[in-house]
């Protein structure tokens, strides 16, 4: 099998990818030896020099300690979390077709997972996208990830906002309402909402998601024009609890889809 390249000239942490595997190469050790410095595995080792797996705190001090860096693995990691991230969106799409898990909390819009071709449409076109073809395959791509004979348990908690906003227009917008009760009835998927009379909540602070599966757990949030991918164990506890926060907020699964009928009935 041929290496997987990263450029280390197009981000920080392409740079920390690409430094795993050239300190690798430079000591002679394999992956799996390697992956004993850090008590991981010869494929997650493989999975971080290819930048699809992120470098905890305690496997870029094991790496300072065994190469005897004087930090760098350790301060490189530290700048790469403060930074945003170009690759987030292949590394999130990996690891989303491994998830036995996922959680996301969407403040904005309905998420990508449960889009209709028609409302993600009507997204890039509001949002300037003139060439959507290829992104809009790509993200209802995404959903053939409910079609494995073990799809993961999805989890989707969204505010009152997003589905009474009537995207893409009326018919768009009850064709997707139409869509989440249909998903939402499967025995993996959950939709819950939050209503208006919540007033504020953990929710008003932005988009989020935290995946579990077989690579371990990380949260991702969003921002504009891009995204961040945490891998850190304290602040995924964190994402884990203001979840868990917006869930004290919103509405039972069948309350929410009763409201959901009753928009879609509405327009």
């Amino acid at each position: 099998m041929v290496d997987e390249l990263v450029d280390p000239d197009s981000s920080l942490w392409a740079w920390l990818a690409h430094d795993v595997r050239f300190y690798r190469k430079k000591y002679g050790l394999t992956l799996h030896q390697l992956a004993t410095v850090i008590q991981s595995s010869g494929p997650n080792v493989s999975n971080i020099e290819a930048g699809r797996r992120k470098l905890t705190d305690e496997q870029a001090l094991a790496l300072d300690v065994r190469f005897k860096t004087g930090g760098h693995f350790s301060r490189l990691l530290r700048f790469a979390r403060r930074g945003h991230d170009p690759d987030w969106f292949k590394q999130y799409a990996h690891l989303e077709i491994k998830a036995r898990l996922i959680k996301t909390y969407q403040a904005i819009t309905v998420p990508g997972l449960l889009q209709t071709p028609e409302y993600a449409t009507a997204l890039f076109r509001g949002g300037g996208v003139i060439d959507f073809e290829g992104p809009l395959s790509q993200r209802m791509a995404r959903a053939d990830v409910f079609k494995k004979s073990d799809p993961p348990l999805y989890w989707a908690i969204v505010p009152e906002s997003v589905i009474d906003w009537p995207i893409g227009g009326p018919e768009v917008m009850r064709k997707q309402l139409a869509h989440l009760l249909d998903m939402s009835n499967r025995p993996n998927i959950s939709m819950r909402v939050v209503p208006r009379t919540a007033g504020a909540h953990a929710g008003v602070d932005g988009s989020f998601s935290l995946i579990s599966g077989s690579e371990g757990d990380v949260a991702y949030t969003e921002s504009p024009g891009g995204g961040r991918l945490v891998a850190d164990s304290g602040e995924i506890r964190e994402f884990g609890l203001q979840y868990d926060r917006i869930g004290q907020a919103a509405l039972p699964e069948s309350a929410s889809r009763e409201m959901i009928r009753r928009v879609m009935e509405a327009l």
